[in-house]
């Protein structure tokens, strides 16, 4: 240190004026406050979101086996000793478009309002050390009216589902018996399995509050379960343009 520097000890005044920092204020230090927690709360939003694309890599082979076997037995034949020659028994299904059109546009518009929730929860993030201040009057809560909105409307997804299986028996007869109807339910039901998945962690983010945990947990949460869930919007265009082209 050099000569004519001086050390200015902090004041420990209870007034307006040289007020040293605080175990919650922003920045401060001691105690375990959110300064000291920031560096481990952003290593773990970035290990969460590395192994979400690890498991969505899994997710991705899934459905590309599952591809792959649908091409390949709708390509297959069997042999028909009445025209003796290798014929085709695959039966186009008869699929109820506008239900599944409107669950497409139900599902494209929970990833608007879970986008909208993600980025309210980086806000609420930001003010929750101001939230915590004596005197201080803020909310760090507005990322859950999108949240519930995203569940209810997930729901409404799955519900949509249902509905549409039980057209599928009544627009096709021979359904029970039709290769290209097992393949519906496989590829539509293992999609379904995956987005509920997605809603209970979205569940989870909801009553982080009543939880008490803080808004960084719900952050971390809502923000992997974002991506995940654009993930299922984009796979189910897929699933549904590979039905309807490939049928």
């Amino acid at each position: 240190m050099s000569r004519g520097t001086k050390v200015r000890e902090p004041k420990t005044s209870l007034g307006q004026g040289g007020r040293g920092p605080t175990a919650n204020w922003p920045g401060g230090w001691g105690g375990g406050g959110r300064g000291d927690d920031q560096p481990n709360y952003r290593e773990r939003l970035r290990r969460y979101r590395l192994g979400l694309l690890l498991a969505l890599s899994s997710v991705v082979m899934l459905f590309v086996s599952f591809t792959t076997a649908y091409v390949v037995r709708k390509a297959g034949a069997v042999w028909d000793p009445a025209h003796n020659d290798y014929v085709s028994n695959w039966v186009p299904l008869n699929l109820p478009l506008q239900i599944l059109l409107i669950n497409t546009a139900v599902l494209l518009l929970s990833s608007m309002t879970l986008e909208l929730a993600r980025r309210r929860a980086a806000e609420d993030v930001a003010l929750a050390p101001i939230a915590s201040i004596p005197g201080i009057c803020a909310d760090y809560n507005h990322a859950l009216p999108w949240l519930w909105t995203t569940i209810v409307l997930g729901l409404g997804f799955l519900a949509g589902q249902a509905y549409a299986w039980r057209a599928i028996e009544r627009f096709n007869p021979n359904f029970a018996i039709n290769a290209s109807s097992s393949f519906f339910f496989i590829l539509t039901g293992v999609h379904a399995v995956h987005l509920l998945g997605g809603i209970l962690a979205l569940l989870y983010a909801g009553i982080t509050n009543w939880l008490h945990k803080p808004p960084e947990t719900r952050r971390m949460v809502i923000d992997v379960a974002s991506w995940y869930w654009h993930f299922m919007g984009v796979l189910w265009i897929y699933i549904f343009g590979l039905l309807y082209f490939a049928r």
